[in-house]
């Protein structure tokens, strides 16, 4: 396979990711002073070439604005080019189709966003500290990676702060070692986890854990101290939600559950593998913004667990994602999903009737209208199986593809085995279809 044909591949983002090998494992040693913005790493990559006739002779990651020093493949030094973000390698000995191969990669400089049609994404300065919320394309803003989100590998970060600074990451915390004036905080998530996924708060935090239960999952929050009653009044549901989930979704898929409020104002939460991150305006004290807290829990299941294998089949992130918003408020004495389903039905019936939800284009990926109709789809659904048959196929779909890629079409496949009948028209008039279909069993 060519580059170019590598390109071709990769859906609305044919910049981004080289289908010529997979990661297995990121290593990465990093050292971070706020004050300046600078960033020193190295990175370990386990890779494995991809089958097919001929060595690996070049390959590709992807890393943005950042100086790359020393590359190596098995060892050996490689010849390497590093321009429009992406860093293009020759190995002095190509690997063999299928076969493993290490990368270490040597780079510094002051990261920033990485520009796309919605602003900058990736690695992002605060008054106090630094965050990163990279959906879709922002990891490579600060470590090289093969950022594509088929590609799920596990990781080891270890990451050095001046002391007195907070290091957050999805996973667990293996150590934290005191040093003259810095602190090394390390971290390891063993689950398969795509690039964008790999989210990191640096900041001064209390850190508050929501559920003391032995046999529940560890869940913590980090926040600053002067909120910390107002978080644990606003989160303090978490631990019924993350029960009722499992009830519905089937068991937690990680180790553990860390949520961070941020110091900083956030136009919307960002989920990553085990972590989500708000912003200070999604605290009120009085739950307001409990739904939010809903969806970014749900993202465990649908979209980190189980991921989209190319960004157009994004409606099976957020519309389930959506959907437990609605299953929350119905579990919890709220009003029921029907009910806001109907709502949002009447609301989307408003709007302009141009999005495909199985394929709305890199322009539309987040409009808010695949959210809604992503959601409506599941509950339209739900009226067609029934609740029996709806819950036993999101617990399978959820156990069949865990830690794994999905496509619309996989799903699609199982609801229609769930069903024992063909689902052609619904699932063509719900995904395929810009017209938006009346609510099955509505009034």
């Amino acid at each position: 396979m060519n580059s170019q044909q590598a390109r071709a591949t990769s859906g609305y983002f044919p910049d981004s990711g080289d289908p010529r090998y997979r990661v297995r494992r990121y290593e990465l040693k990093l050292d971070y002073r706020p004050e300046g913005n600078r960033l020193v790493g190295s990175a370990r990559i386990e890779a494995v070439a991809a089958p097919g006739p001929d060595r690996l002779g070049e390959f590709a990651l992807d890393l943005a604005g950042l100086r790359v020093g020393r590359v190596r493949v098995d060892g050996r030094a490689a010849q390497h080019t590093h321009r429009g973000g992406r860093l293009r390698i020759r190995p002095a000995v190509p690997p063999a189709p299928g076969a493993e191969f290490t990368v270490e990669v040597r780079w510094s400089g002051k990261p920033q966003p990485v520009r796309s049609p919605w602003g900058g994404i990736g690695w992002e300065e605060t008054e106090d500290g630094a965050l990163v919320a990279a959906q879709p394309v922002g990891a490579p803003s600060w470590f090289p990676c093969n950022d594509r989100p088929s590609d799920k590998a596990a990781y080891l970060i270890s990451l050095t702060v001046p002391s007195g600074y907070t290091v957050v990451l999805g996973g667990r915390l293996l150590a934290r070692a005191a040093h003259a004036s810095t602190t090394t905080w390390v971290y390891e998530q063993p689950a398969p986890t795509p690039s964008y996924l790999v989210g990191l708060s640096i900041g001064s935090y209390r850190a508050v854990r929501l559920d003391e239960s032995p046999a529940a999952v560890p869940q913590l929050g980090y926040v600053p101290a002067r909120l910390a009653a107002r978080f644990e009044s606003d989160f303090g549901r978490q631990p019924e939600m993350m029960r009722l989930f499992q009830e519905l979704f089937g068991p937690y898929p990680f180790g553990e559950y860390t949520v961070v409020v941020v110091d900083e104002e956030l136009d919307v939460p960002v989920e990553a593998q085990g972590l989500a991150t708000f912003g200070v305006n999604h605290l009120d004290g009085a739950r307001g913004w409990e739904r939010l807290v809903a969806h970014e829990l749900a993202h465990q299941w649908f979209g980190n667990s189980v991921t989209v294998a190319d960004w157009q089949h994004i409606w099976l992130n957020e519309g389930f994602a959506k959907y437990a918003e609605w299953l929350w408020s119905e579990r919890s004495g709220g009003p029921a999903a029907h009910t806001l389903a109907e709502a949002a039905h009447r609301q989307l019936s408003s709007l302009p009737q141009d999005l495909v939800l199985a394929d709305p284009g890199r322009r539309l990926m987040f409009d808010d209208r695949v959210y809604q109709r992503g959601g409506l789809t599941v509950h339209a659904l739900r009226r067609v199986l029934g609740d029996d048959t709806f819950f036993r196929l999101l617990r399978d779909w959820t156990d069949t593809h865990r830690h794994s890629t999905v496509t619309t079409a996989d799903f699609t496949a199982a609801a229609t085995r769930w069903a024992g009948r063909p689902l052609d028209d619904f699932f063509t008039a719900w995904l395929t279809e810009p017209a938006l279909p009346p609510l099955p069993g509505g009034d």
